[in-house]
């Protein structure tokens, strides 16, 4: 691949190990990037280190330090955080093959490219993702990513492997914390029903190809006006929250409105609805 690995290491299963290499799935988008400037003399600031009581501080100097209490830090060099090392450091072990739908969506992150790192690593890549097709599960293993352990979720895709790093229990939060003031009152089923045909209209096949950036496009757009000179028009107003006495008229006037139909799938491709929050199991199959 022509991008740089975010990682390289071995895969292991068991007694079979490979080499490997993790390459980010996703490209960062954003082209619009803005600098800070003095409107009054146009130039960019400069962001300077600063020590409160000695003044500006050269950034090849400066060391990592961990604050235990307020003002006090324990001081660790680059070469001391290269010291602690886990097996995961070097390898992702197969730790555990799980249902896919067991894996809640709170807990999927970043997606990988997992691939064999080197011709000879090849035969026992594909011994390890065939295995994984026909097992139809994914495989749960473990690796550090940026000073970070992180469990890894493994699953087969066309003749390579997608890796997602997952979040730790800790760090995703109890949804029902969230949703406690929400009370627990069934809304009119007739309002529902009616919701539920303008749903209905709007159906159709993900594509992601027409999902763009419009908000990236407007300042790009804002930019290029101000740079021809030209005055802004004012941002649109937020639309009007529907009072509960307009809710029904404004659920029948949707539905009267509504946009022609999208594309429908075929009855035969639906399946039965799957529990909230889960992923698409894998494929019980290897393709």
């Amino acid at each position: 691949m022509a991008t740089r690995p975010t990682w390289q290491g071995h895969l292991r299963l068991s007694l079979v190990t490979c080499p490997v290499a993790l390459y980010s799935a996703v490209s960062p988008r954003g082209d619009v990037h803005f600098n800070l400037i003095n409107p009054k003399t146009n130039n960019r600031i400069k962001m300077i280190t600063t020590d409160p009581e000695t003044g500006p501080v050269d950034r090849g100097d400066l060391v990592k330090g961990y604050e235990v209490e307020k003002g006090k830090y324990i001081l660790v060099t680059e070469e001391e955080i290269r010291s602690v090392r886990l097996e995961s450091t070097r390898t992702i072990d197969i730790e555990r093959f799980v249902d896919a739908e067991d894996i809640d969506r709170l807990y999927w992150n970043d997606p990988y490219f997992l691939v064999p790192d080197g011709k000879l690593a090849i035969e026992a890549y594909g011994v390890i993702r065939e295995a994984m097709a026909r097992s139809g599960q994914i495989a749960l293993g473990r690796v550090v990513l940026h000073t970070r352990e992180r469990l890894l979720a493994l699953e087969p895709r066309d003749n390579g492997i997608v890796a997602y790093s997952l979040r730790s229990h800790a760090e995703v939060r109890d949804a029902k914390a969230a949703f406690a003031d929400i009370p627990d009152k069934k809304p009119d089923p007739q309002m529902v029903e009616i919701a539920a045909k303008i749903i209905e209209q709007q159906e159709g096949p993900f594509d992601p190809t027409q999902f763009n950036d419009r908000y990236e496009e407007a300042l790009k757009a804002l930019i290029k006006e101000k740079s021809k000179g030209h005055k802004l028009v004012a941002a649109p107003e937020a639309p009007a929250d529907t009072k509960v006495s307009d809710l029904m008229e404004a659920l029948r006037s949707s539905l009267t409105r509504g946009a022609a139909p999208a594309e429908r799938r075929p009855a035969t491709a639906k399946s039965k609805a799957k529990p909230a929050g889960r992923r698409p199991a894998a494929r019980k199959k290897a393709s």
